[in-house]
């Protein structure tokens, strides 16, 4: 019988055809980015250096071990030898020195720093690139005198990658955080998409202001007024730009989407309306449901193609399948591990860096009501 998870892995690895082996210069780099982080611990006293520490946690939780007292276990179950190549001597630690030190860990500096390692991990890619930026709560972390703790987090689309994660005050919501969550991302030419929660003005000057970005941004009962103008566009009269059909998850879905250009719309930098139906039908029960969501986009018919568009809209909600993910793989919602007062789970999924240059211009001034027009083109255009 095998004594550790570490015994396992190896035969599950040779049977899982082409897949990719790890760089050394990798791993190489993500220990330095460990060691580089600030130590919470008194000098007098230590036994273990900070990054073989937090090198054993991570490859704990990444084997299925996720409370203290499991990732000890792991940590003795481990040949010593690998135990020596971690750095961890001879010796094991014990659940409680791990408990100390996650509670004093600086987790915003351990997620930003893993954060930059993990986007230089990425590879470039083709088409639009794409981030979507999307909040969950941490139900394991309630308690009676504790809300639970919400984290927002900035996830890159078709890669199921957290580059940027930033706590929640537990006094605001997720607004308040948009902004420190992208500031130090390097996001020049990226589209960031975003639910209606964070679909303010200010969220929209500045990805396009401050970063060179553009946004796709969802519109709902927080902007009633704007809401109305878009629901009133000649939708009937706009030719249909792109169809997807989906059958998957019991059901049966079919995604259609219209584009028109509008100006006029009291909303920064937005100079198209996008309308997405989704008609679908449950296998089982043969329900069918229909919705409609309006957004707008900083992208130009000329710098996004319908097809584009309608994948972006879709690719933000693959971040709802990575939420699952932590919840269920990773059981982010059972951790009950605290960082001081601060419940947060463990390993951080974090960030990437880079300022850009910054905007110069000012906020957009109110605009009169949107008047309708009809273009002979395939792409219809209002004013």
């Amino acid at each position: 019988m095998p004594v550790s998870t570490i015994e396992v892995l190896p035969r599950h690895h040779a049977r899982i055809p082409d897949l990719p082996t790890g760089d050394p210069e990798r791993l190489a780099g993500l220990a330095a980015v460990l060691q580089a982080l600030p130590d919470p611990r008194r000098r007098h006293g230590r036994r273990y250096r900070l990054d073989p520490l937090l090198a054993l946690c991570t490859l704990a939780v990444l084997g299925g071990c996720a409370p203290l007292t499991a990732i000890a276990r792991f940590a003795a179950g481990m040949p010593p030898e690998l135990r020596i190549r971690l750095g961890l001597g001879t010796t094991v630690p014990r659940a409680c020195t791990l408990g100390r030190l996650l509670a004093r860990i600086d987790t915003d500096a351990l997620d930003q720093a893993v954060g930059h390692w993990l986007a230089d991990q990425l590879e470039p890619q083709s088409g639009l690139r794409a981030l979507a930026v999307d909040g969950k709560s941490l139900r394991g972390s309630r308690t009676a005198t504790q809300s639970a703790v919400h984290l927002l987090a900035a996830v890159v689309h078709g890669e199921k990658t957290v580059i940027a994660r930033r706590q929640v005050d537990s006094r605001t919501n997720e607004i308040t955080a948009f902004r420190p969550l992208l500031t130090p991302l390097h996001l020049s030419g990226t589209v960031v998409t975003f639910d209606a929660l964070p679909t303010q003005t200010e969220h929209a000057l500045f990805p396009v202001g401050d970063k060179k970005a553009h946004y796709i941004a969802v519109f709902k009962g927080n902007h009633p007024t704007l809401q109305a103008k878009l629901k009133k566009l000649p939708w009937r009269d706009v030719p249909l730009l792109d169809r997807t059909r989906a059958t998957r998850h019991g059901r049966d879905e079919i995604r259609r989407l219209k584009a028109a250009t509008v100006t006029g719309l009291a909303f920064p930098h937005a100079v198209q309306a996008l309308q997405i139906v989704r008609r679908r039908r449950d296998d089982r029960t043969g329900k069918v449901t229909l919705e409609r969501v309006h957004t707008v986009t900083s992208l130009t018919a000329e710098q996004a193609t319908a097809a584009q568009l309608a994948a972006t809209v879709r690719g933000h909600w693959q971040v709802e399948a990575l939420h699952h993910v932590h919840d269920t793989t990773l059981r982010e919602d059972a951790c009950r591990v605290r960082t001081g007062t601060h419940p947060e789970p463990w390993p951080p999924s974090a960030t990437s860096r880079s300022p850009s240059p910054t905007w110069s211009g000012g906020p957009t001034t109110p605009q009169p009501p949107i008047t309708t027009g009809r273009t002979p083109a395939t792409h219809s255009t209002y004013s």
